[in-house]
């Protein structure tokens, strides 16, 4: 009798363990989130964009890069092709995607781009585009030189690390070197289910370049996005599970330390920085359940907020669009140039749209 009564408690303890990580998990993933429609002037969709734009970043000159159809095992794929790296200049009234042609010995057919970054030198004004790459599951970091005049890219050289074995996005900072989101800890597909489910905020940033390779920065439930200030003194980090951005200040030693974390109240993906004003733009996932189980009949959202002055002592965050799944499924990243907003999503589309500011 006491071994039943103590079986019994246990299985009692255990399905109240349980019941509550349901419940925390459920608020982490903004379980009851509906949205209400906040639509931006002339929005129409990027022609040929079909299977995604995870991740999208522009250059000065209005060049937009845009990492297409990347395939996660827990995510739709609407494409069975490789992944893509697709070029869109602002600038042009056509508005009309070009494929880049990658050059050199490069694996085309298991290209699976994600989060992506771009580097000028200031030496010699060269171009480089950092893509995340997941080849057959695994984590890695391509560089490439933008060759302009060929739309190409042409292969520099492939980054593998023990310490990159989740990489989510990038932000490079050297012709070789970049801080990177790891947004599991674990690599095993059941114990990242574990992770959010017990709230372990064991995901990390890691610096790397051909010296050194660290973890710089701890701590978050589930890093995503991450990008840099205009200044090139501090990194923002979306840790996407506590709905926040963190500031980190970047020091001489590479090191990162914590400066404040910025309430944005949705699960924000990819982070783009305007480089005059400084302000950030998110790409958000107003509800993660959807976002996971994707029912065509019952589509997750999609939803772009900006904060204003973030290293102020009042951050200004403002919703500037948000649909619930009828025009763009899963916003993983949105950015702005010249009066147009450019938002692109995990699997399905992208959105162009004037901007009302």
């Amino acid at each position: 009798m006491g071994k039943l009564a103590v079986l019994s408690l246990s299985f009692a303890a255990l399905a109240v363990l349980i019941g509550e990580r349901v419940i925390t998990l459920r608020h982490l993933i903004l379980y009851h989130r509906e949205l209400s429609q906040n639509y931006l002037p002339n929005c129409h969709y990027v022609e040929g964009i079909e299977c995604g734009a995870e991740d999208i970043t522009i250059l000065e000159n209005g060049l937009a890069f845009l990492s297409t159809c990347v395939k996660h095992p827990d995510l739709p794929s609407y494409s069975d092709d490789p992944g893509k790296i697709y070029t869109l200049n602002l600038l042009d009234s056509k508005i009309k995607i070009k494929a880049t042609n990658i050059k050199g010995d490069f694996d085309k057919d298991s290209f699976n781009p994600h989060g992506i970054s771009l580097y000028t030198d200031d030496k010699d004004g060269a171009v480089y585009l950092f893509v995340v790459n997941h080849p057959q599951g695994k984590s890695q970091v391509e560089i490439f030189r933008f060759i302009e005049d060929e739309n190409a890219l042409q292969y520099i050289k492939t980054i593998k690390h023990e310490l990159l074995h989740n990489v989510n996005d990038i932000v490079a900072v050297g012709t070789e070197s970049f801080y990177a989101t790891n947004d599991h800890y674990f690599t095993n597909g059941i114990l990242k289910f574990v992770e959010p489910f017990l709230s372990l905020p064991w995901c990390d940033v890691v610096y790397y370049s051909p010296q050194t390779v660290q973890v710089v920065a701890g701590g978050f439930l589930l890093a995503n996005g991450i990008n840099i200030s205009p200044d090139r003194r501090h990194l923002y980090v979306a840790d996407i599970l506590k709905h926040k951005i963190v500031v980190l200040e970047i020091q001489k030693n590479t090191v990162l330390s914590h400066v404040k974390e910025v309430d944005v109240g949705s699960l924000c993906d990819n982070i783009e920085v305007d480089r005059e004003s400084g302000d950030l733009w998110l790409g958000c996932h107003p509800n993660g359940l959807k976002c996971v189980f994707h029912d065509p009949n019952d589509p997750p959202g999609s939803e772009v907020i900006r904060i204003e002055n973030i290293l102020s002592e009042k951050p200004r965050v403002t919703q500037l669009y948000s649909d619930d799944g009828s025009v763009i499924v899963a916003s993983s990243v949105a950015t702005q140039y010249g009066g147009k907003l450019l938002i692109g999503t995990v699997y399905q589309k992208a959105l162009i749209c004037d901007l009302k500011l």
